[in-house]
């Protein structure tokens, strides 16, 4: 199985704290960063970040809306 976008790993976290996702001690999910998606535009742009928190359920459907709207 392949996918049409890179994929990200970031076991050093390095990213995590870029991005400032990363929660800090004493935090009980210290160990964990926050679930984060950033829709990257082709010029490498940030265009949209989607804290995903709580809202698995209805997560991919909202980004996948922005892409529809943003593809036309």
């Amino acid at each position: 199985m392949g996918f049409e976008f890179p994929i990200l790993s970031d076991p050093d976290r390095e990213v995590a704290e870029s991005l400032q996702v990363r929660r800090q001690p004493p935090h009980p999910l210290a160990a964990f960063p926050r679930r984060v998606t950033y829709l990257i535009d082709p010029e490498g742009i940030v265009a949209e970040s989607y804290d995903v928190g709580r809202n698995i359920k209805g997560h991919a459907e909202e980004v996948l809306g922005h892409l529809r709207a943003r593809n036309g």
